[in-house]
This record gives structure tokens, C-alpha cells and sequence, in this order.
């Protein structure tokens, strides 16, 4: 068996690179970058607030098809283009980690992206031996 296991989410890619959207390897997750792709219709949406939401989307089916939940993220870097879309980051955090004494390490970079992105993510998460 490889060591490594490549976890995809459902219609979303990386077009034709060779990438998978993670890979685990032992009870360690790592993601690739994750964008913002609708998978139901393979773009990256124009409206802001659906691409935080497909990010953190895609980050708690990454998490779910490597076997573990959202409780296993450790750590979470964002990519965003402007501090304007901070909020929406927060807004999703705040949903997605509701409690202000168990929340995964975070760290924001501001960072020119193209494709009509206006966030990026890398994750990694510690799933339970």
C-alpha cells in the first residue's frame, strides 16, 4: 500500500496539473492549495462571499474524505487579494469554529491572485490514531 493517499473533492481540480487536493500520509493531512471552483459548474465564481464559502467547503470534505472532521484542522493559512474580504473569512471561521477556546492556528497573507480568486488556502489537519 503507497504511503501516501490522495484525497480529492468531488468536481473540483486543479485543471489538467498534476496535483491532488491533498494527500495524507500517516494520520497527517495536507492540503494543496484550495481555491474556490464550484463543483457544479467547474468556475471559480464572480460573487466573494461564495468563494469563502466553496473554501470552506472544500476544506471540511477534504478533512471528511481523509477520515477525520473539522475538529482535526490544525492549522489553516489564507491567501486573500485585499484585507476587504477579511470579514467574509471571519464570518465562515466563526461558523466553522464556533468555540473561541478550540480553534485551529490561522495565518493571512495578503497575496495577488489570478484566475478571478480572491482567496486561496492551505490546510493541514492531525486526524486521531
Amino acid at each position: 500500500m503507497a504511503r501516501r493517499v490522495n484525497i480529492e473533492v468531488p468536481g473540483v481540480s486543479h485543471g489538467n496539473m498534476p496535483i491532488p487536493m491533498a494527500t495524507k500520509v500517516g494520520n497527517m493531512v495536507f492540503s494543496s492549495g484550495i481555491h474556490a471552483m464550484d463543483p457544479e459548474t467547474g468556475t471559480i465564481p464572480d460573487d466573494p462571499g461564495r468563494q469563502v464559502e466553496l473554501v470552506f467547503q472544500h476544506m471540511r470534505t477534504i478533512v471528511e474524505n481523509a477520515g477525520g472532521t473539522t475538529d482535526d484542522i490544525a492549522l489553516v493559512i489564507f491567501n486573500i487579494k485585499d484585507n476587504a474580504y477579511r470579514s467574509l473569512v471571519n464570518d465562515e471561521w466563526l461558523k466553522m469554529f464556533p468555540d473561541d477556546g478550540d480553534r485551529p492556528a490561522r495565518n493571512t497573507h495578503l497575496v495577488d491572485l489570478g484566475f478571478g480568486m480572491i482567496i486561496h488556502v492551505l490546510m493541514t489537519a492531525v486526524l486521531e490514531e
